[in-house]
């Protein structure tokens, strides 16, 4: 079983997850014209898709 000489330090570790971002929700022109985030229900019209 491979196991590593030595510690992972923080910074080495922080370097390589760089590239982990959180991308916010768009939101998303329904068919009355009004924004809504998509995967969820309509306000104005109670609609889902």
């Amino acid at each position: 079983m491979a196991v590593p000489k030595r510690r992972v330090s923080h910074t080495r570790s922080a370097k390589r997850r760089t590239h982990y971002k959180v991308t916010l929700a768009r939101p998303v022109k329904d068919k009355d014209g009004t924004y809504k985030l998509s995967h969820f229900v309509n306000p104005t019209t109670g609609e889902y898709k």
